[in-house]
């Protein structure tokens, strides 16, 4: 059996639902549905069970849960960079991950977990996905920190030669929709063009950027599934690794996406940045993927503009989901 936690959330249940393509359909889904409409991604992914993420860290912790389980794939998180409950994000993002990372090694199961790109900072030590530089980096907010908490905890108790631990980037694509303020910008933008007519972008706040210009490793959900299940089928690869293109695009770039995805020519507006935001906002993220494809994944991303005529096109325009 395989786990997915956060199976019902956008990243994992793209995970199940490219599972379920490949022929597997012996997968224990874990997440908390609560009352956001996530539950419409579980509908067409085929799974053996499914449990709440309460229930399933008692179950856990009491030793009652016995499964012949292959691997974990630990997508479980909160998700928003704004979150400002540290101890929430604690308890969500390092304790459960601490908890679920024990009862994989008792079960001897393949652990592979998500980190972020968030935890590089401002980018000004790079980003490479190099395990003896980590304890240098400076996440710029308490989500950030929470992933980087986790990642350090495995490499103080050498885990990661066993473990995978993926750094995503700006990841989008469908079944992203339940996702409020987090939902990528080519959903917010696919909206507000169909509300206004328009979109608003954040004016720089640095000279070295134009307003628009800031750059970001934007990747299409499918590329990062791919990229996570290559981990599930080479275990001999372990660590941590980016999941990205490896090539920075600017919010000008993918705003045009979107209109020419829609048959529209580009019609933008720069708005200021927010105060609360402005001494945490990446003005540069690219990830290093050079060790993933020394690694051994050789596939090639899916271009800015492809990936959004194919979420536009063939998701938000039919309001689909993956799977089924």
């Amino acid at each position: 059996m395989i786990l997915v936690t956060g199976g019902a959330g956008f990243i994992g249940s793209a995970i199940v639902a490219e599972l379920n393509a490949r022929g597997a359909e012996d997968i224990l889904i874990v997440d908390i549905l609560d009352k956001d409409e996530k539950w419409k991604n579980l509908r067409n992914l085929r799974f053996a069970d499914y449990m709440e993420a309460d229930d399933f860290s008692e179950m856990v912790s009491d030793s009652d849960l016995e499964l012949d389980l292959e691997a974990v794939i630990h997508m479980g998180a909160c998700s928003d960079t704004t979150e400002r409950d540290c101890s929430y994000l604690v308890k969500n993002n390092y304790e459960f991950s601490k908890l679920l990372a024990g009862w994989a090694l008792e079960n001897d199961a393949r652990f592979i977990y998500a980190s972020s790109a968030a935890t590089y900072g401002d980018g000004s030590q790079g980003f490479v996905d190099d395990e003896d530089a980590i304890d240098t980096l400076q996440p710029l907010n308490m989500y950030g920190y929470s992933k980087q908490m986790f990642d350090l905890w495995c490499k103080r108790q050498g885990l990661l030669d066993r473990f995978v631990g993926l750094k995503y980037f700006n990841v989008f694509g469908p079944n992203e929709y339940h996702k409020a303020d987090m939902r990528s910008f080519v959903l917010k933008a696919f909206q507000q063009i169909n509300d206004t007519g328009g979109v608003k972008l954040f004016k720089s706040h640095r000279p070295d950027y134009t307003d628009g210009g800031q750059l970001r490793d934007f990747i299409y959900i499918k590329d990062a599934v791919d990229m996570t299940l290559f981990f599930l089928t080479n275990p001999e690869a372990t660590g941590l690794f980016n999941i990205g293109t490896g090539t920075a695009r600017n919010w000008n770039d993918l705003a045009a996406a979107t209109f020419t995805a829609m048959g529209m020519e580009p019609n933008i507006e720069y708005i200021p940045m927010p105060e609360h935001l402005q001494g945490k906002y990446q003005y540069f993220t690219q990830a290093d993927i050079t060790k993933l494809r020394t690694a051994g994944y050789d596939a090639e991303t899916t271009t800015l503009e492809d990936a959004v005529i194919d979420y536009v096109q063939n998701y938000l325009l039919k309001e689909a989901h993956l799977g089924g």
